[in-house]
């Protein structure tokens, strides 16, 4: 069996709530709370949930922009829990970051050409020369142009500035780019020109990406495998048109059910979900969801449900299917 390309098994991140003079440690924001799953070389991992749920923790941990608090993240066999600083330094040669923002994610005060040039002088790649010839390479890569390089990020649209963003992150052929909501601050029909570049880079490159977002319908478009999130947790987790085509998990159903579809006949049945999400500094007890779940039972209460394949290929955290019983 070929191994997959990163694995992370039991990534938690909690932040401490500190209180009073003396700033004592009163509880904890559980916003990643055992999160376990894997990518394989190649392929396009989309991780969805609504605002608040962790996803963008879990990207962010994965780069180890943030410390995890616990859990193992295995990338190409190298543990990145475990290794120094400095070697983590190196091994984000191979792992890139395509941020939500592209404005705020590219300093204002340098040209796109020092933007796009500075991985390269970090990771000591190349001189100065074969450097601006990288630079004006993969700006006509994107879909942009040579002549753009002495230009600053205020002079480009937001379309052109995430193109300018992802660029960069092509710059030290990575092997995984971890794109966290790349798309959800441009305008709908820009989205679909850098979903299809990402694509057509997917292929050029070989490369294998974990696409945050939470919009449904941007991740059944680019992705292979999709895992939905709630309250710190992967609830559910099967190949695209799986999960599209049958979801399992009440959260995903209700999701799904709010999904426009552009057929003025289609009638779809609703599902709503009542309430609001639960505080991640004091979770429910049991399942995260049961408090909003229409299908509430006892046991919802009280147990946690594990993550457990429930079919080849669709894993699902919910006592409905406790007994691999389909309902």
């Amino acid at each position: 069996m070929i191994e997959p390309l990163l694995k992370v098994e039991g990534l938690k991140k909690y932040f401490p709530i500190r209180k009073g003079i003396l700033s004592r440690v009163s509880g904890h924001v559980k916003a990643v709370d055992d999160v376990s799953f894997y990518v394989n070389k190649g392929e396009t991992l989309g991780i969805v949930g609504e605002s608040g749920c962790g996803k963008s923790t879990t990207g962010r941990m994965l780069m180890r922009l943030l410390e995890p608090t616990e859990g193992q993240v295995v990338f190409d066999g190298k543990d990145l829990t475990s290794i120094s600083n400095d070697d983590m330094r190196k091994a984000r040669r191979e792992i890139q970051m395509v941020f939500q923002d592209p404005y705020a994610s590219l300093n204002p005060r340098h040209t796109i050409e020092k933007i796009l040039e500075e991985p390269l002088i970090v990771h000591g790649i190349g001189d100065s020369k074969s450097r601006k010839k990288k630079v004006h390479e993969f700006l006509e890569i994107v879909g942009l142009s040579s002549y753009h390089a002495k230009r600053y990020p205020h002079q480009f649209s937001g379309g052109q500035r995430q193109r300018i963003g992802i660029a960069r992150a092509l710059m030290t052929n990575p092997k995984l780019i971890i794109a966290d909501e790349p798309v959800s601050a441009l305008d709908v029909s820009i989205q679909a020109q850098v979903l299809n570049l990402m694509q057509d880079l997917q292929k050029e490159f070989d490369l294998t990406y974990i696409f945050i977002a939470h919009d449904l319908g941007v991740v059944r478009h680019i992705s292979d495998r999709v895992g939905v999130m709630y309250l710190g947790k992967i609830v559910e987790l099967a190949e695209s048109e799986m999960l599209y085509g049958k979801p399992l998990h009440p959260y995903t159903q209700a999701l799904l059910s709010a999904v426009p579809v552009p057929d003025p006949n289609f009638v779809r049945e609703q599902i709503l979900i009542t309430g609001d999400i639960p505080s991640p500094a004091n979770p429910p007890s049991g399942c995260t969801f049961h408090t909003r779940c229409p299908y509430k039972m006892d046991v919802c209460t009280k147990i946690v449900p594990k993550l457990e394949e429930v079919e080849p290929g669709h894993s699902v955290a919910c006592h409905l299917y406790g007994d691999k019983v389909q309902h």
